[in-house]
């Protein structure tokens, strides 16, 4: 459910939008932050996957050791529609959600790949930074951080009425709480959670936050 992060003593830390198969997209904007994979950390809110060519790049990216993500709804619909397999109303809720990438990165490679890439993504990290804490899921946390570990899995996948209520209630226990899931034209703060989705796979924008700019 969650992974906990110390304090990066090396380098910094940066948190990421969903990816959805952009690799080279992603490579720019690290590029951009002269981001050191010896001494830097990479946050990313989930959905590494679909609607994007090279997802299974981006999915094999959670095996990198300065690379840290969440569970996203799209790495759910992936391995809902790789275990039910082709034919199912789970593969087509794939296909119809952009996982047309798999034909040509091959069912059995990403199913493998997958699997194991499921182990690396916990629904929810919790990263310290400047002696605070900054939570991480995809898409809802709770009200109250300190009840992570009891959430809904679903609404931290899936949910979204925060953001359609325009809610600004900070969430409890934790410093500040950063999530993807829904595309906001610029990045996008209700209380203290930070909505960093700008689309990347439609508008060629792939947010990048230094954690610290998250706490001033």
């Amino acid at each position: 459910m969650l992974t906990r992060h110390q304090a990066n003593i090396r380098g910094r830390d940066f948190f990421v939008g969903d990816i959805h198969g952009q690799y080279r997209l992603l490579q720019e904007v690290l590029q951009g932050v002269a981001f050191s994979k010896s001494e830097d950390r990479l946050f990313c809110v989930g959905d590494l996957i679909d609607r994007g060519g090279d997802s299974l790049d981006c999915l094999k990216l959670v095996f990198m050791p300065w690379f840290h993500a969440v569970r996203g709804n799209h790495e759910e619909l992936a391995s809902n529609a790789l275990r039910e397999g082709e034919g199912s109303s789970a593969w087509a809720l794939w296909m119809i959600n952009g996982g047309g990438w798999v034909v040509e990165s091959g069912v059995g490679e990403t199913r493998r790949v997958l699997q194991a890439a499921l182990r690396h993504l916990p629904l929810a990290r919790e990263v310290t930074v400047k002696g605070k804490r900054i939570g991480m899921v995809h898409a809802e946390p709770p009200t109250d951080w300190s009840r992570i570990e009891e959430a809904d899995p679903r609404a931290l996948v899936w949910e979204r009425s925060r953001i359609q209520r325009g809610d600004e209630t900070p969430v409890a226990d934790v410093d500040a709480v950063v999530v993807g899931h829904t595309i906001v034209e610029r990045p996008l703060t209700l209380g203290n959670v930070h909505y960093i989705d700008t689309g990347a796979f439609c508008t060629g924008r792939l947010t990048l936050v230094d954690a610290r700019e998250l706490l001033r």
